[in-house]
This record gives C-alpha cells, sequence and structure tokens, in this order.
C-alpha cells in the first residue's frame, strides 16, 4: 500500500515539474475556452443582417413599413442613398437593400390597385438570403392583414415550457473537458509510457517488489486526481467569466469525467503497449484523437455531421462523454437519462484495459 501512495505521490510531482505537460494539459484548454468565448460566447444573437431601406414615398404607411422591418429580430438598418447601397450590396457590406416606390401609398388606397416593394440581396449567399427573405415576407404579411382586416379562423393557443437560456459557451465548456479528457490520459499515458519503456525505468521498476497492477493503480489514482482538478478549474473560469451554470449534480458531472478519465486512460496503455518506440506512439495516439477531436462534438452538434459519419460517432468514446457532460451542464441529465454514454463508455474502458493488460511490455523486447 505504502508504494501505491509513494507512486501517485510520485506521478503529481512530475506533473507539477514538467512545465510542457502543464501549459498543454491545463492552460490550453483554459486560453481555447477564452478565446473562443471572447469571439462568440458572448453575443447570444446568431443571426444579423445589416438593411438599408430606401423611402421614395415618404408617406405615412411606407414610414409604417420602414419601422416594422427596422423592429424585425436581428435586422440592423444603414441609411444610404439608393445608389450609394446598391453599391454597399456589392460589396458584400450589406446583405439586403429594401425600395419603397414613390405612388406605394397611393397605390394601397385605390380599389383592386397593389403596391409593390423592391427587394435587392445577394442570392449567391442561400442561408443569409432565405432568412432576409422571410423576415421581408413576414412583415409585409402583417401589413397586408392589416388592410384587409384578416380575421382569423385557426388560433394559436402558446404554452411556454421554461428552458435553461443556453449560449455557445455553454455547449463549448463541455467540449473543452471531453478535449482536455481525452488529450491528457490518450495522448499522454501513450507518449509517457512508451518513453519510460525504452528509457528501461519499467524494466527498472519490474525487479522491484512493485507489481504491475500497483503499478497502473497508481497511475490511474494519479491522473483522475489530476484530471478532476483540472475540470473544477475549468468550469470555475467558465462559470466566472461567461456566467456558464452546472444545472445537473457536480457528483455525476465528476463520475463521468472519472469514467471519461479511465476509458481514454485504458486507451493510451494499449497504445503504449503496441507502440516499439516513443517516436510511433505519439503519431498513432495523435492519428486516433484527432479525427476525434472534431467529430466528437467538441466544437458543434454532432448531428450536423454527414450522415455516413453517424454511424462512427455513435461508436467512439469521445461523442458519448461529449454527450454526457453536456446534458448534465445544460440540462441537468441524471445517471437514468445517461444509461447509453454509461454503458458505451464503460464497454470501451474494459476492451480497452484488456488489451492494455494483455499487450503490456515492461521491456522494449
Amino acid at each position: 500500500m505504502k508504494a501505491y501512495f509513494q507512486l501517485v505521490k510520485a506521478q503529481l510531482l512530475l506533473f507539477a515539474r514538467n512545465k510542457n505537460s502543464f501549459i498543454w494539459s491545463l492552460l490550453l484548454p483554459v486560453f481555447m475556452m477564452i478565446a473562443l468565448g471572447t469571439l462568440v460566447g458572448g453575443n447570444s444573437n446568431q443571426f444579423s443582417i445589416q438593411v438599408s431601406i430606401i423611402d421614395h414615398d415618404n408617406s405615412i404607411m411606407s414610414k409604417k413599413l420602414s419601422e416594422s422591418l427596422t423592429k424585425a429580430p436581428g435586422v440592423t438598418t444603414v441609411a444610404l442613398s439608393e445608389k450609394a447601397a446598391i453599391t454597399r450590396l456589392k460589396q458584400n457590406d450589406l446583405q439586403m437593400v429594401i425600395i419603397i416606390p414613390k405612388g406605394f401609398e397611393a397605390k394601397l388606397n385605390k380599389q383592386k390597385s397593389k403596391a409593390t416593394v423592391t427587394v435587392y440581396q445577394d442570392k449567391g449567399n442561400l442561408s443569409t438570403s432565405q432568412l432576409s427573405s422571410a423576415i421581408v415576407s413576414g412583415t409585409v404579411d402583417q401589413i397586408n392583414k392589416q388592410l384587409v382586416h384578416f380575421q382569423p379562423k385557426i388560433l394559436i393557443d402558446n404554452k411556454g415550457i421554461s428552458t435553461h437560456q443556453l449560449q455557445y459557451m455553454d455547449f463549448l465548456v463541455p467540449g473543452i473537458l471531453s478535449l482536455l479528457i481525452m488529450s491528457n490520459n490518450l495522448n499522454g499515458v501513450a507518449a509517457q509510457i512508451a518513453s519510460w519503456r525504452e528509457r528501461s525505468i519499467l524494466r527498472r521498476m519490474q525487479g522491484t517488489p512493485l507489481s504491475s497492477a500497483t503499478f497502473i493503480a497508481g497511475q490511474m489514482t494519479a491522473r483522475i486526481l489530476i484530471n478532476l482538478v483540472q475540470a473544477v478549474v475549468v468550469i470555475l473560469i467558465a462559470t466566472f467569466i461567461f456566467g456558464v451554470n452546472v444545472y445537473g449534480s457536480w457528483g455525476t458531472l465528476l463520475f463521468f469525467v472519472l469514467l471519461g478519465t479511465l476509458t481514454f486512460m485504458s486507451i493510451g496503455f494499449t497504445v503504449a503497449s503496441l507502440a516499439k518506440t516513443p517516436e510511433s506512439a505519439s503519431p498513432i495516439a495523435g492519428l486516433i484523437s484527432f479525427p476525434m477531436m472534431f467529430i466528437g462534438g467538441i466544437f458543434f452538434p454532432i448531428r450536423q455531421l454527414p450522415d455516413f459519419l453517424q454511424i462512427v460517432v455513435q461508436a467512439i468514446p469521445i461523442g458519448h462523454l461529449t454527450d454526457a457532460l453536456r446534458g448534465i451542464m445544460n440540462n441537468g441529465a441524471t445517471f437514468a437519462a445517461l444509461q447509453v454514454p454509461l454503458l458505451i463508455l464503460l464497454a470501451w474502458t474494459i476492451l480497452a484495459f484488456t488489451v492494455a493488460a494483455l499487450t503490456f511490455r515492461w521491456d522494449v523486447k
């Protein structure tokens, strides 16, 4: 038991004294979170277009239309002449130009006469043009209904459901935690164990009364403690700087941090066992972790991935770890709602640990 605690203490001291490990495993995720949060996390308005409204009629109805368009969500109006507005639109400085022609109100007042509003927009940008068209159509439709005294036959009974007001940072922080866990334990363990084997450190340990079970248990305990502390630090920074909340249980959250640590540590031991040298261990670990970083739902939702990747995503551990952490932090998910991520991560841990135990080598040979 004494040897176990000495190994845990030694591993913690190695981590604290290794500046590169400290920077890459803790400061880099924190810097990434702060950078992304500063750029996009504080902006809750995900859609905004700049519009120039040219009112040639200058009548009561034209002003009413202009005011309605100006008040539409996500619309920012820019006062320009017609020529300058068209020029800015061609330069992609504006997303839409709306021209209300002279005689607009007069045509509205005439029986069986229709007034026309001209809308210029960049058809090459499909997402912006479709959304801006929807804004104009919705605004014009409301005014048309008022003019004809439209009486709806079908009514909508809106019933609100209380949900958490989430921003991009609420989505990002659980992903950063998953990235930190994967990087520390898959890449970190693979490189360190392979290096110790090549430098004959493991062989010297084998010559002592230390058992392989005690050695692996010491490694796991130290890394679990490190990851728990890192997770708490990242969440506290996100809470105090960006207002991110943990709506679920801290106990459930830290349990999945622990489980994710065991999962990726087991995979790291497997890589270290199969790799012959430290030079090959790091690229193999990177080859595994790098694709998972982009398809594991860390920076954007998994549902946005192509259909052919969905099967792959459901099979790898990073997506399930990210979903579990995000469900706990953003939605207050409990163990009952996280049975699938729990089972997948446990399966990966058992499989990878079994392979690592069968292939683990104290020596290079």
